[in-house]
């Protein structure tokens, strides 16, 4: 088994830990939704990758696979294609990367390269505005685009927690990447920006009480049960719910979301330390050791 094959095996057979995936999220990078790159010329059509996928897995008939999304990649020339794959115990978002002359493929994740790679995302985040958890001059920063509706997000939640006890040199900032599939995390997402905005630790309280309590709330009582949540936090259910209908809200979540895309961010959870992405949070492939040991390194080497 060559190693393209056993690295996507291993992403589509990984059952424990499915990340909340943006399904045709817009992108400040170009981008084509899968169902219409088959006119395009530079990108290989959804045919094309399907029919590949077919050749390479057809035989297993326990996976599955639906190809989402298929754009141009942040390195010049290179086709990034998204498939979710299926099993019977579970799903696994994947990238696969095309070279230009469309004869070869690998799958991972491109990452930037130079003496210091973390650092334009440094600097795109440096002016991020969602509530913050730490101290205000802590030398590490640890960004999350979260989505209140996502239960991957709920399940990193207990390792954010136990992180930011272990690491009282850490803030983190909770930055909202509400995905359209889920029906009320937008409401959700402007609750967060305007208990943030009032400031102290009710925001936190309130977030931590909707992931506790995530399933008991549907579109139809969305409003009803996050108001209980920020009375439960200690906020103004009434206050907040009226900030949350203003257009300014909306904008500012938009705006997260759009930072979120210019950073490519296309599943919940995604956190920044100091800049590094890592994916998830809540799984075997990012487990808590290996995050506290990547805030460790920056703390040691924090300037």
């Amino acid at each position: 088994m060559n190693v393209f094959t056993r690295t996507v095996l291993i992403a589509g057979l990984c059952a424990a830990s499915l990340n909340c995936f943006a399904q045709g999220t817009s992108s400040s990078k170009p981008a084509t939704a899968a169902k219409s790159t088959s006119g395009s010329s530079s990108l290989p059509s959804e045919a094309t990758v399907d029919s590949f996928l077919k050749k390479m897995f057809g035989w297993n008939q326990e996976l599955s696979w639906k190809v989402a999304e298929i754009k141009q990649s942040e390195a010049a020339g290179i086709t990034e294609a998204t498939v979710v794959f299926s099993t019977p115990k579970g799903q696994q978002v994947t990238r696969i990367y095309v070279t230009p002359d469309q004869k070869f493929a690998f799958t991972g994740e491109l990452v930037p390269f130079g003496a210091d790679p973390f650092a334009e995302a440094r600097e795109d985040l440096k002016d991020v505005k969602g509530p913050v958890h730490g101290s205000a001059d802590a030398p590490v920063t640890i960004v999350e685009f979260g989505d209140l509706e996502c239960p991957a997000c709920k399940a990193a939640q207990s390792n954010v927690e136990q992180l930011l006890k272990e690491e009282p040199k850490v803030k983190l900032i909770f930055e909202n990447f509400p995905l359209t599939q889920h029906p009320w995390a937008m409401l959700g997402a402007k609750y967060v920006d305007c208990l943030g905005r009032a400031g102290g630790d009710t925001v936190w309280k309130f977030i931590s009480t909707v992931y506790t309590n995530q399933e008991q709330v549907t579109q139809q009582n969305a409003e009803e049960k996050l108001k209980g949540y920020v009375k439960d936090s200690g906020g103004d259910p009434d206050k907040v719910a009226a900030c949350a209908a203003t257009p300014e809200t909306e904008k500012r979540v938009k705006e997260s979301m759009d930072l979120g895309q210019k950073l490519d961010v296309s599943s919940t959870p995604t956190f920044f330390i100091n800049g590094r992405r890592v994916v998830g949070f809540n799984n075997p492939s990012v487990p808590y050791d290996a995050v506290k040991s990547m805030v460790d390194f920056e703390l040691t080497n924090a300037k």
